[in-house]
């Protein structure tokens, strides 16, 4: 387990807006989840073939997906943007 966390950039109200609360949910759940990766999350999601940079993670069967930014020094993942096509 890791003690690293997760955050909104730039603000939960900003992303989350006009989103259904299931799926601020479930980005939430992700995000824990990606925090708990610790230094592996530099290399979830897309793009495969490198680390670090903005990353992208599907989720709900590819119904949405969230962008986001691992900082391992910040020892943070932020969540930067969240696409819903539900």
């Amino acid at each position: 387990m890791s003690d690293r966390t997760w955050d909104w950039n730039p603000s939960e109200e900003y992303l989350t807006e006009g989103l259904p609360p299931g799926v601020v949910a479930e980005v939430e759940r992700l995000a824990t989840e990606l925090a708990a990766l610790g230094p592996d999350s530099v290399r979830v999601g897309r793009p495969v073939d490198r680390e670090g940079g903005l990353r992208e993670f599907d989720f709900l069967a590819g119904r949405g997906f969230i962008s986001f930014l691992a900082v391992p020094r910040h020892e943070c993942v932020y969540v930067c943007h969240i696409t819903w096509s539900g």
